[in-house]
């Protein structure tokens, strides 16, 4: 009897052990880790992914990298040269924001792939040129001169319109800065549109007559688009470039901190002083 109540007695304590060890697994810790150098009581660092083409966009997300580190956030930059994967990537989640587009680029881009991404807010305008190597004025351009202009349709129908404002072309009546090479009406000097993607329009400047080529390219091929370009857009250019997000992403601490940086008087400075009006601040 004696040897059973000890044997009992033993399951007992045996069991409540168990039960304990349990009980500690599944409830994990509620204090993160701090990162390196954090000290206690502070937010461990968070990583925060963004994708930008390399000129301006990177070159912008540099200049507040350090701000941000001290605000517990670190900047991951991934640079794209083109304007495809960033808002892919985005989407599948590889990256937490992205920094290289125009809100009509995004919302076409939203339309045509059932993406639900989102503008988090303004940084800077680039305005759109035309540029060549053969005229030195739109005057010059010859009958048949070959324009080349993005293939993307925001981009596209951008350039279309900057030609009718420089009395190139003339577009169907109403249709802005959604046209297409189809809704061109007046062509008095027969130009050849040839539609590229825009990554390739800088290479191509001497093959054709003119290319419309979107500022951030053109710095990157060391246009200048204050000085080499026969017409830019003017300062009212609704282009403003954007950070954008996931909607389930885009209120998160992280990407918040991001877009205060990014506006804030230093980084308007380091705008107009870098790029000497080629790029404009928007905020």
């Amino acid at each position: 009897m004696k040897k059973r109540s000890l044997l009992v007695l033993f399951l007992i304590v045996a069991l409540t052990a168990l039960a304990a060890c349990g009980k500690q697994k599944a409830e994990p810790s509620a204090t993160a880790t701090p990162a390196s150098g954090a000290g206690a009581g502070e937010k461990a660092a968070v990583t925060l992914k963004v994708g930008a083409t390399a000129v301006p966009h990177a070159e912008i997300l540099e200049s507040v990298k350090e701000k941000l580190k001290a605000e517990g956030v670190t900047l991951d930059i991934k640079v794209f040269t083109d304007y495809v994967l960033p808002n892919t990537q985005l989407n599948e989640k590889q990256l937490d924001a992205n920094f290289f587009q125009h809100l009509p680029y995004l919302e076409e881009f939203n339309k045509s792939k059932g993406a639900k991404l989102v503008s988090v807010g303004t940084v800077h305008i680039e305005p759109f040129g035309g540029y060549s190597r053969k005229v030195k004025a739109i005057g010059e351009l010859k009958d048949g001169a070959t324009i080349a202009i993005p293939n993307d349709p925001s981009n596209g129908g951008r350039a279309l319109a900057l030609l009718e404002k420089n009395g190139l072309i003339k577009l169907k009546e109403g249709v802005g800065i959604a046209g297409t090479a189809k809704d061109i009406v007046e062509n008095k000097k027969n130009f050849k549109i040839k539609e590229l993607e825009a990554a390739m329009l800088p290479r191509v400047l001497d093959e054709v007559d003119l290319a419309l080529i979107n500022t951030n390219y053109a710095l990157e091929a060391k246009l200048v688009p204050a000085k080499d370009a026969l017409f830019v857009e003017d300062k009212d250019s609704p282009y403003a470039n954007i950070v954008a997000a996931r909607e389930d992403n885009a209120k998160s601490e992280a990407v918040q901190k991001l877009i205060e940086a990014l506006q804030t008087p230093e980084v308007k400075k380091f705008i107009e002083d870098k790029y000497q009006g080629s790029v404009l601040p928007a905020f």
